[in-house]
């Protein structure tokens, strides 16, 4: 039996959230300011997770990354804008919020998002008391599957790699899991082709993450 952890760890985009709207407004704006080629909306629900200047490269040609300060300061202010209203936190999070809550496990966000966007969001759905710790974009020097997002929650924290768990729907999820020593859970709810996460390893594969809370109860 696994030992209950004391941090849970979540991913922002496909995990607890569809802000897809809102990134496509974002992208597609700045792409217009540049005068690129407006990407297609599926093209970019596909980029969510990246990081602004590697979103620009796969949508736009590597040739483009030099340009990424301006996509992504044209990104940042229609963000600014419109992504707050066009984000939806799934069903079911704030109660499986409030349950892990009671069952005395800490709730923490580990993002390629901007930390005050996030916080914007919980604040407008009442969440804002039940998730300890976020770490967002401007809170680390290099995005996943770089570790330091999830080792500045465990440092804040104060929690050791195996006393937590990180939930996530894709490949870079999973490596920053790995390279953190972190056992990972992977959901379903992503764009992600499954395969690409073969070579990953997991402690469980759930359809959605209001299942983490049934499931860690079957664990212990």
């Amino acid at each position: 039996m696994r030992a209950k952890p004391v941090v849970a760890i979540f991913d922002f985009d496909y995990t607890l959230a569809d802000s897809s709207a809102g990134v496509i407004d974002c992208v597609q704006s700045a792409q217009v300011t540049m005068e690129l080629p407006v990407a297609d909306p599926e093209a970019i629900r596909r980029t969510i997770g990246l990081s602004v200047p590697d979103t620009l490269a796969v949508l736009c040609g590597e040739e483009q990354r030099p340009r990424a300060e301006q996509f992504a300061q044209l990104f940042r202010a229609r963000a600014d804008e419109v992504m707050v209203g066009h984000t939806r936190i799934y069903d079911g999070v704030p109660e499986m919020f409030a349950q892990l809550r009671s069952e005395q496990i800490k709730c923490a966000i580990a993002t390629t998002k901007f930390r005050y966007r996030i916080e914007e969001i919980l604040a407008r759905d009442g969440l804002t008391d039940l998730v300890h710790c976020i770490v967002g974009a401007e809170d680390v020097q290099a995005h996943k599957p770089d570790p330091g997002c999830l080792l500045q929650v465990l440092e804040s924290l104060r929690c050791s790699a195996n006393q937590a768990i990180y939930i996530g729907d894709s490949a870079p999820d999973a490596g920053a899991a790995q390279r953190a020593g972190i056992d990972f859970v992977l959901v379903e709810t992503g764009l992600a082709d499954l395969g690409t996460l073969d070579g990953f390893p997991r402690i469980a594969q759930l359809d959605d993450v209001t299942q983490l809370p049934a499931w860690l109860a079957n664990t212990e």
